[in-house]
């Protein structure tokens, strides 16, 4: 399975701003298959847990209230080349830096608002995925 899926979260901001749909519609149509999906509300300590590479950098107390602020939709997808493909349909995390017709592009607020996570590798893809999903191997 590796290198044939990622891990996605469209984060509170996006969901706040109802951009549930057009997110799924774009990552849709680049052709990745929906695998698991789940709505839910992260607590602090889920965050805290999720990010805890980032538990000594400055940011790290901004990120964990941010990402237990409200809904999110997290989703293991599926396609040959996942990662660097969905990376690529994101755009870069500054959404005033992503490439035109990127998710972070059209729906972002900011670096840090940036309406989506998506793993950076295939060994995160697995770690992320199997955190927020179990039973990952029927997929």
């Amino acid at each position: 399975m590796s290198g044939n899926i990622t891990f996605t979260m469209i984060k509170p901001d996006a969901v706040e701003a109802n951009n549930i749909g057009p997110i799924l519609s774009m990552i849709n149509k680049a052709g990745f298959r929906i695998l698991a999906m789940k709505y839910m509300r992260l607590t602090k300590e889920q965050a805290g847990d999720f990010y805890a590479v980032h538990r000594e950098r400055p940011f790290f107390g901004e990120l964990v209230e941010y990402m237990s602020s409200g809904p999110i939709v997290a989703a293991i997808l599926s396609k040959d080349n996942a990662v660097a493909d969905y990376r690529q349909l994101i755009g870069a995390t500054d959404p005033t830096k992503a490439d035109e017709g990127t998710i972070r592009r059209l729906f972002a607020k900011s670096i840090a608002a940036n309406a989506v996570h998506g793993s950076d590798s295939n060994e995160n893809a697995q770690i992320e995925s199997n955190f927020f999903f179990s039973h990952l191997e029927r997929f």
